[in-house]
């Protein structure tokens, strides 16, 4: 059973965890050079000069694309505990990865349906 108390060494690793970062923001803070000079404070981005707008207008289907990867190998991590476990589950477990499958199967169905995967038109 669980009770209030056995959250404790939670509470207490969270209080040390937070005052370790916020003593190391303050010393930092404290400690650290404040000399502010124009060559600081330009942008740096890998030593290259900057040329031109950096916002210019990027496809949706990029990000469509990415997000659509991020889902779907998300869902092979979840695959994992059943392949370990198939054993144990046994129908039900199987029957629960089946449906999974098929909601995953269904939104691809979905998103192929509305042409998100093609990069030409």
């Amino acid at each position: 059973m669980s009770t209030p108390e056995s959250y404790i060494p939670i509470l207490i690793q969270l209080a040390f965890s937070i005052g370790f970062v916020a003593l190391a923001l303050y010393l930092s803070q404290l400690l650290g050079p404040k000399k502010k000079t124009k060559q600081k404070l330009e942008v740096f981005e890998c030593g290259i000069e900057s040329q031109g707008d950096a916002r210019f207008p990027v496809s949706v289907k990029y990000f469509l694309s990415a997000i659509l990867f991020v889902l779907f190998d998300v869902e092979v991590i979840f695959f994992y505990p059943y392949a370990v476990n198939f054993r144990e589950l046994g129908w039900e477990g199987f029957v629960a990865v089946l449906t999974f499958v098929g909601f995953f199967l269904a939104g691809f169905i979905y998103v192929w349906k509305k042409g998100a995967l093609e990069w030409e038109r």
